[in-house]
């Protein structure tokens, strides 16, 4: 039985870049690594839709996160937390760890939050120094409005900070016209590569801050003080040792991104979505995220009286497919198909196929092919902007 991996992270990783991996360790303080690091910060550029440095670090996405805050933020500096799922909560939970003030925008999950929300939390809290965000909220299938927030932010005093693991190569996200000033991405997702690096963009006005920052007392971290990253980068070398096996791999990601260029990427997977998201009739489910769905990932609810775990391990030992189920409060009650990077719209419906013969097994009510019949019509009818 063929394995596929459909879940939000870490996602499939194309075949040449895993021959890559494959190939003898190299020496990273050399011109060769420099050269290619060079090429792909100008890549992850394009991608970030930035003209911005972007850092690379050796780490995890929430080491990406915490670089970002850590830079920015001392005990007692107010932070405004965007709060729409688990991710949204990491946010905080990295605030409050570093002794900062936390003000909590929340909304039930399965929803996003609001400008609205936003320009009133900035009106009663005008001494907010940062305001963070998701830009997709993979623990719900939520897209957030990064756009409508980052115009709210950027003629305030607060830098505004994005959690894009899930999103950026996904879904639409203009890092500098959206004024983003720290936008955070990992590996594992629609980079098409093994988790282990971290990527952080920074704008003039969030280098500002941590200059700022930085006069209240000494930096809060040695390792992700993203001034060294930034001054390195001049020299298209890092700080510190950098998993340069995965950065020459990521060459070849990027270049499957480059190829078919940034407007399409984010429309295949939105094409995709589309599919997904339609084959919820056919599969007689509703859709946890129904307004402002993301479009790496789509969210349905369990069904009353099945059990999540028994319907995850089903798919994966009697067909192979490895979706991701409900994360903290929402472990039983969901189960999240992904369709990010490297996964195309046949192992979608290979998805929705496998699902709807557990489903009905199971005694769900669905008729046979619904759901597929569906998410091949969505797909076939899809065009851009519809």
């Amino acid at each position: 039985m063929k394995p596929r991996l459909l879940c939000p992270g870490p996602t499939p990783v194309p075949e040449e870049t895993l021959l890559e991996l494959a190939m003898p360790v190299t020496f990273h303080r050399s011109s060769q690594f420099r050269a290619i690091l060079g090429a792909v910060v100008a890549d992850l550029q394009e991608v970030f839709c930035t003209k911005n440095p972007v850092c690379v670090i050796t780490s995890s996405g929430t080491g990406g996160m915490e670089a970002a805050l850590t830079n920015v933020i001392r005990p007692g500096t107010k932070v405004i937390c965007c709060i729409s799922g688990r991710w949204g909560e990491r946010w905080k939970n990295i605030s409050k760890a570093f002794g900062a003030v936390v003000v909590e925008l929340t909304c039930p999950y399965g929803e996003a939050i609001t400008p609205a929300q936003l320009t009133q939390a900035l009106k009663d809290h005008p001494d907010a120094k940062v305001v963070t965000a998701t830009l997709s909220e993979t623990s719900t299938g939520v897209r957030n409005d990064i756009q409508g927030l980052g115009a709210l932010v950027k003629d305030t005093d607060a830098v505004f900070i994005v959690d894009a693991i899930s999103g950026l190569g996904v879904m639409e996200c203009r890092t500098d016209d959206w004024h983003v000033d720290f936008c955070v991405t990992g590996s594992q997702k629609a980079l098409m590569l093994p988790a282990g690096l971290a990527f952080v963009s920074v704008s003039p006005k969030g280098f500002k801050r941590i200059d700022e920052t930085l006069t209240q007392g000494p930096a809060a971290s040695f390792y992700f003080d993203l001034r060294k990253y930034r001054d390195n980068l001049k020299g298209n070398d890092t700080p510190f040792t950098p998993a340069n096996t995965l950065i020459k791999a990521l060459r070849h990601s990027l270049a499957r991104l480059k190829a078919e260029g940034m407007e399409k990427v984010w429309q295949r997977h939105e094409r995709m979505a589309a599919a997904a998201r339609a084959a919820a009739t056919g599969l007689n489910l509703k859709l946890f995220a129904r307004v402002n769905p993301t479009s790496g990932l789509t969210v349905f609810e369990v069904p009353e009286g099945l059990d999540a775990s028994v319907i995850l391990s089903r798919l994966e030992k009697e067909h192979g497919i490895r979706i991701a189920g409900g994360q903290d409060t929402m472990k039983g009650k969901i189960v999240r198909l992904a369709h990010m990077g490297y996964i195309d719209f046949f192992e979608v419906l290979a998805a929705v196929s496998a699902l709807e013969l557990v489903l009905s097994d199971m005694g769900h009510k669905i008729e046979s092919g619904a759901g597929v019949s569906a998410a091949q019509r969505a797909f076939a009818s899809w065009k851009p902007g519809a």
